[in-house]
């Protein structure tokens, strides 16, 4: 399986935090799948106004946090949500970047949520297969507001596009177990 190489920047914290390989396959996955949620957001709806590098950055750190917490890296926690953004930020990285680490997991009870957010949410659920009609529908909603079309319209685009990538998680999933 081919990757995309991650944001030179994210991998600059990743060294300089020693982060465990898996961390760095599960987070080359993520950011492997946002690259193709934008490329089908852009080829669907060419003037999505959204920061791509943040994205990008946000799917190539977004667990962060479990340097902190090892073993939420092979088992069930949220404690890394709540410290990663605080571990970038000590190591430079602005909190419009670091939120990442927080929302990917609690942007069901985000107060002010981006389009960015959503995404790098998005692709840290469709990667392994899973679906989520809550969060497809949110930026369904959204798109369709930026874009001034039917929610209807954005949600059965958005549809072929999460189930095309989802298509592909066994591959994925594999290539992270190695």
């Amino acid at each position: 399986m081919d990757t995309r190489d991650l944001p030179d920047d994210a991998l600059h914290v990743l060294n300089r935090l020693n982060a465990p390989p898996r961390l760095i396959a599960h987070l080359t996955l993520v950011h492997d799948v946002t690259t193709e949620i934008l490329k089908s957001l852009d080829s669907q709806w060419q003037n999505l106004p959204l920061d791509k590098d943040a994205v990008l950055f946000g799917a190539a750190t977004h667990d962060i946090g479990k340097v902190l917490h090892p073993d939420e890296l092979v088992g069930p926690g949220r404690n890394h949500e709540q410290d990663g953004p605080g571990l970038l930020e000590q190591m430079g990285i602005p909190a419009d970047r670091s939120r990442f680490a927080r929302t990917h997991g609690t942007w069901k009870q985000e107060v002010t949520l981006a389009l960015e957010d959503i995404i790098v949410a998005l692709a840290d659920t469709c990667w392994k297969g899973k679906r989520d009609e809550e969060l497809e529908s949110n930026l369904a909603s959204r798109i369709a507001g930026l874009q001034g079309i039917k929610k209807w319209e954005a949600f059965i685009a958005l549809d072929d596009i999460v189930a095309r990538i989802a298509a592909h998680a066994e591959e994925r999933l594999a290539w992270q177990s190695q």
